[in-house]
């Protein structure tokens, strides 16, 4: 079974994402994180640095991805 940083690692590397492309992809819906806190992510889970990634960072970065790559939402107009 999949870990959500094994689906991160595999998102990250099927897209072609660099670091910074991530935080920005984060900062798309406010979910600030460091380039240091993120490589925490992608490390393996017996080295010391290794920060498990909640089910809150993946979904906020799905999130992201959608608005990164396909813009955000449009408006919806009001009707009266």
């Amino acid at each position: 079974m999949l870990s959500n940083n094994d689906i991160l690692k595999k998102l990250r590397v099927a897209l072609e994402l660099k670091d910074e492309d991530v935080v920005k992809i984060l900062k798309l819906v406010e979910f600030d994180i460091s380039k240091s806190e993120l490589n925490a992510l992608y490390r393996k889970p017996d080295h010391p640095n290794f920060k498990e990634c909640g089910d809150q960072l993946l979904r906020n970065f799905l999130n992201g991805l959608i608005i990164y790559k396909r813009g955000p939402m449009p408006e919806k107009k009001k009707t009266t």
